[in-house]
């Protein structure tokens, strides 16, 4: 799915999502892609928020670095290029529709050559998006079908655990900037042309199992052992770890991320609610206006922006369930 140019400028929508009038797409901000921070994307945040964050921002930062190089090799087992990664990471920034993270996605894609011209490539990248679209917008629609298509363009285990974490993370990134500029007062930014579909999650109240094969004990390396070891006692992680421990080292740091972003939530709490509920479904419209309230209820800051990022790191795990499993 190649990127649709108009009157010599670039655009960030994907060819099926643009649109003819030149007046409904917005340019693409080259400058986006330098960034000092490419988890906050340099949001200028007071310096006591970012010390009481420290603990899983560092792990979020160098989650960026290991999902999204600018080069990356490809072999028989890893077959996602920096492009299709790329590419991902703004189908899921789009769905959620915060414009910042559009803005740097699109950047950083728009000088990577894409994939060559053949059916074959065309269809594998559009049957990426559409599976990255749903998964990040309408989990409730994906199925044994829809995980199957990505199996029939010829993505791996590997390429597939990757896939979905990329989508998962985003979707946190996305949820994390939209907190963050709602702390810092910023306005909402609505994309033109673009309509946002709420998020929706299945209910879960059965028990769950993995569908994509797990890792092997006897084909185990030490890292998968030791990660193994270590993420399967932590109870939110454990029926996920021996999937996402094909990739190890994205693991490690989603663990870390877990680890330090839990807080006890308030058992009542009217604000934090209706917070939570519209972070969850639109990203795209959280404002200072579902804010303040909570720190009108007497949480600091610091808290309210913790309770909200464990509520954010729920939904990327949520969407790992989906992606990796069905209930029984």
């Amino acid at each position: 799915m190649e990127q649709r140019r108009f009157s010599g400028k670039g655009h960030w929508y994907h060819e099926t999502q643009s649109n003819h009038a030149q007046t409904d797409v917005l340019p693409l901000v080259p400058e986006a892609a330098n960034v000092d921070d490419r988890f906050l994307l340099d949001l200028a945040l007071p310096d006591e928020i970012v010390a009481a964050c420290s603990g899983w921002l560092t792990p979020a930062r160098d989650l960026c670095h290991q999902l999204f190089p600018l080069s990356i090799p490809v072999n028989r087992l890893h077959t996602l290029s920096a492009y299709d990664r790329l590419s991902t990471a703004l189908t899921v920034a789009q769905a959620c529709g915060v414009q910042r993270l559009c803005n740097h996605y699109a950047a950083l894609l728009a000088p990577l050559p894409g994939p060559d011209s053949s059916r074959e490539s065309n269809q594998r990248l559009a049957q990426i998006t559409q599976y990255a679209r749903q998964l990040a917008s309408s989990p409730d629609v994906i199925d044994d079908k829809a995980q199957n298509q990505l199996d029939e363009v010829g993505l791996s285990t590997y390429d597939i655990v990757v896939i979905n974490q990329i989508i998962g993370f985003i979707g946190f990134q996305a949820r994390v900037v939209a907190i963050f500029q709602a702390l810092l007062g910023h306005p909402v930014r609505w994309l033109p042309g673009h309509h946002i579909q709420p998020h929706t999650l299945p209910t879960r109240h059965a028990a769950w199992v993995p569908l994509l094969p797990v890792v092997e004990l006897r084909y185990a390396s030490a890292h998968q052992l030791e990660s193994l070891s270590r993420w399967q006692a932590e109870p939110a992680l454990e029926a996920l770890t021996p999937v996402l421990c094909h990739e190890p080292s994205l693991l490690d740091l989603t663990g870390e991320i877990l680890l330090n972003s839990r807080e006890e939530i308030p058992l009542t709490s009217p604000a934090l609610s209706a917070a939570v509920e519209l972070l969850t479904r639109s990203p795209d419209r959280f404002s200072a206006a579902q804010f303040i309230p909570l720190t009108d209820e007497g949480l600091s800051s610091e808290h309210a922006v913790t309770l909200l990022t464990q509520s954010a790191f729920d939904g990327w795990l949520n969407r790992l369930k989906v992606a990796f499993g069905k209930e029984e």
